[in-house]
């Protein structure tokens, strides 16, 4: 694309768009599950066997005295086992009605297992259904009643500890080893809680302060012993599994140059400081020393916070100080090497939320600290407007994509209510060993770290544009990574299930590191390093940093510049502004294809997102460079059926396009919308999906008539007449439809003829299933969900204006929506 025509418009935002309408999916029915043959006797026989034989350990259960003050049982759990290389029927292993529960899914080797809460004299159901797959058919199929259950079990036994456990197996503690564990309770009343509390106590189970709530769960740690849960399971009826509980992870502060107090006077006295409303960064670390020159001015008293009073507001590690010089300035190089007046846009917010030594060995849930945190800074400024930065990590990164507490904490917050949704940034974590000895293997091998998972958060990665060395001390040294490549220490999404959302979503600077002459030694030098501010200014004024926290605190920057510019977008605008603003560096792109021409779509996004988001084009639109932004809201669901979708029908540029013809011009949309998370591991599917909701684009085609469009992407637009049209986009699209439709940004380019984009002015807005459909007890099936989307075109020529035309519509132009 050729270069932009140097001229700042705002973007236009359009509202009266979208026309809804009736909506079913254009898909029709799903794939067939794999048979597994079996023979229908012998296999029944067997598992009813195997039931008769745990209701007599059950009735044997009930002579065992409880301890003092514990209630007897409710229930007791199953757990169900498939055979190799088959999945479990997860669906039909629940009967709400009935109050049998599926708490808990995992694979081990081939096998999946199930594990399933079942109320005290309720066994029946599974010993019905084995007697009917017995001895009656199907009257349509003539195949056995209740078949597809019960042949994908391949054996039914009582639940032990172990069958709680959903995170990697190797990560289990032995049976006798004290540790803090991540317990989810089944149920989100506070009863469920304090009946868990007193159930752990009578077992000498230490039970944490702090809890999360989400839809069916609560989250609280205890510290005990893999034994201590196995040997109350007979009256522990309150879980749903066990997780590993992460440590958060260590910082360190690189060396820098001399102290230079006076460059540092100097910068301040020439900036601009914002008014007390500004919009902030709300910082989430270790807390930040304003008393730096360059701090104070823009981070009030008031707006310092920590999660307990006895652990001060001041930084005691130094971290988040450097962030904090980074959210505020950017890379101070730049800053100090200018001569001219620094005018800030916005202010800097502190929650501590890790403590000082010795406590930082404590064992805490970090999504309620994290939410804890953020609930300080909103009670002390309710009606700012703020982005919140988190560029701290657990060291464990296990988790390949699966949402945990923390990272659906982070959903939670994000989606807020209506009037109170969030933006986080959050760092996607750095590569812990042989960081530039193994570059790009270690990278791709170790996976973005938790909470950087989070759907709803822009998960920001680290990519480096330095590589020339200054300091003597590392003559004939060699920069590890290329410029515009990925910087050493970033974490990537390489090695995670494929069903997970990209991450990173964006990069940014985090520095590049040093290879010995030999390429033994790896390391940092100051030159190839970010500057920021150092918590200590009586030392010195300036540090070197990086990484993806720098990263991090840079984006936030942008995030808060952004919004402060446009300060009537949704949160969930400007994450879309950020991620259609991105570009990828040439150096990313070469790694489109591979050697044999294979595509590396894919791979390029689990490395660097979308690339790198590019201020002036987030904040302005020029004459051949057109944004336009949309916000609306729908009802994705009635009950347990689709429900509406939009069609919008956008203010298009058509005579300019046509005009240009045959020239090549660039269409960017971005869908972005934050679900209510449901983080409990139960298989991930159907009614049990992590997401409340999804939503879906879909672009009219090239010489596609309204009407066709419409029978194309929505089910409801078609009569039994109509031959079902070929799905998908046209040609042209960057990313395929299964890479765009993952977690809740939906981001892709198509590159065409202008007269091709001349006539693609409409856009459907769709949903797709969502626990929200499938979990009716919860009652959220008619909620609305809201969404932004924005829309750019490129064009080559500098010498044409397809922004004016817009305007001028947009201007003259009387909304005329019907809901229906």
């Amino acid at each position: 694309m050729a270069a932009r025509r140097i001229d700042r418009r705002p973007h236009i935002v359009v509202s009266g768009t979208g026309r809804p309408e009736k909506f079913t999916s254009p898909q029709q029915g799903g794939g067939k599950s794999a048979t597994i043959s079996v023979n229908r006797a012998r296999h029944g026989a067997e598992l009813r066997r195997q039931l008769k034989r745990i209701e007599a350990d059950l009735a044997a259960r009930g002579g065992h005295p409880l301890p003092a003050g514990v209630e007897g049982p409710r229930g007791f759990y199953l757990e169900f086992e498939s055979p190799p290389g088959f999945d479990l029927q997860l669906d039909s292993l629940e009967y709400s009605r009935a109050g049998i529960q599926l708490v808990a899914a995992r694979r081990v080797d081939e096998k999946r297992l199930a594990t399933v809460y079942v109320p005290q004299g309720k066994i029946a159901y599974f010993v019905k259904k084995i007697e009917k797959y017995l001895t009656e058919n199907d009257k349509r199929s003539g195949k056995p009643k209740n078949q597809p259950l019960v042949t994908s079990i391949a054996e039914i036994r009582l639940a032990v500890a172990e069958s709680f456990w959903t995170d990697e197996l190797d990560a289990l503690p032995a049976r006798a080893a004290r540790a803090w564990w991540e317990v989810w309770l089944r149920g989100d009343e506070h009863e469920v809680l304090e009946r868990f509390r007193v159930q752990a106590k009578a077992m000498r189970i230490t039970v944490g302060e702090r809890h999360l709530r989400f839809p069916e769960r609560t989250v609280v740690l205890a510290h005990g012993t893999l034994e201590q849960f196995a040997g109350s399971l007979e009256f522990l009826d309150t879980l749903a599994e066990l997780r590993r509980s992460g440590d958060v992870g260590s910082f360190f502060t690189r060396e820098a140059g001399p102290e230079q107090e006076v460059w540092a006077r100097e910068l301040a006295r020439r900036t601009q400081v914002p008014p007390a409303d500004a919009v902030a960064v709300c910082l989430l670390d270790t807390g930040v020393n304003r008393g730096h020159a360059l701090l104070g001015p823009v981070l009030a008293e008031d707006d310092m916070h920590a999660c307990k009073p006895q652990w001060g507001v001041s930084d005691h590690d130094g971290h988040g100080t450097e962030m904090a010089g980074i959210a505020a300035y950017g890379d101070l190089r730049e800053a100090l090497a200018s001569t001219g007046t620094i005018e800030l846009r916005h202010r800097l917010e502190s929650a501590k939320i890790l403590p000082p030594p010795p406590a930082t060995n404590r064992k805490e849930l970090y999504g309620a600290v994290t939410a804890e945190g953020v609930g300080y800074a909103e009670i002390q400024a309710p009606d700012r407007k703020r982005v919140i930065a988190m560029a701290i990590t657990t060291t464990e990164f296990r988790d390949r994509g699966q949402p945990t507490s923390w990272s659906a904490e982070v959903d939670k917050l994000c989606v807020g209510t209506d009037e109170e949704r969030r933006l986080f940034f959050l760092s996607a974590g750095n590569v812990r060993e042989d960081a530039g000895l193994q570059y790009r293997d270690r990278n791709e091998t170790e996976g973005i770290h938790d909470p950087g998972q989070a759907w709803n958060a822009l998960t920001v990665g680290a990519c480096t544009g330095r590589a020339t060395i200054d300091e003597p001390s590392y003559s004939g040294w060699t920069a590890v990574a290329p410029i515009g490549d990925l910087s050493p220490t970033s974490t990537t999404s390489c090695i995670w299930q494929g069903q997970w959302p990209v991450k990173p979503d964006i990069v940014m600077e985090g520095g590049n590191m040093a290879l010995s002459p030999n390429g033994t030694e790896a390391d940092f030098p100051d030159s190839l390093s970010v500057l920021s501010t150092y918590y200590d200014p009586n030392v010195r004024q300036f540090c070197a940093t990086g990484d993806t926290s720098a990263a991090t605190a840079a984006a936030a920057r942008v995030g808060a510049i952004v919004r402060s510019h446009y300060p009537d977008l949704w949160p969930e605008s400007v994450r879309a502004l950020l991620v259609d603003s991105a570009e990828w560096t040439d150096r990313m792109r070469s790694q489109l294809y591979g050697a044999a021409g294979a595509d590396g779509t894919e791979y390029l996004l689990r490395c660097f997102g979308y690339g790198v988001p590019n201020v002036e084009r987030a904040l302005w639109s020029a004459a051949n460079a057109l944004t336009l932004v949309v916000q609306d809201e729908l009802q994705p669901f009635v009950k347990d059926k689709s429900n509406e979708m939009h069609l919008h029908k956008l203010p298009w540029p058509r005579a300019v396009l046509i005009s240009l013809g045959a020239a090549r011009v660039e269409l960017r949309v971005t869908l972005s919308y934050f679900v209510e998370p449901n983080p409990a591991r139960r298989g991930w599917r159907t009614r049990h999906r992590y997401a409340s909701h999804g939503l879906r684009f879909a672009v009219q085609k090239p010489a596609e008539s309204v009407v066709n469009f419409r029978k194309r992407v929505n089910g409801a637009a078609r009569d039994e007449t109509d031959v079902k049209p070929a799905t998908g986009d046209a040609d042209g699209w960057l990313l395929r439809s299964d890479l765009r439709g993952k977690g809740s940004l939906h981001h892709d380019r198509w590159v065409g003829t202008a007269a091709d984009l001349a006539t693609r002015e409409h856009i459907a807005v769709y949903p797709v299933i969502g626990w929200w459909r499938e979990r009716l007890s919860l009652e959220r099936s008619e909620s609305r969900a809201r969404y932004a989307m924005v829309v750019t075109i490129r064009t080559p020529s500098t010498t044409v204006d397809i922004y004016q035309p817009v305007e001028v519509l947009v201007r003259t132009r009387v909304p005329t929506v019907v809901r229906t």
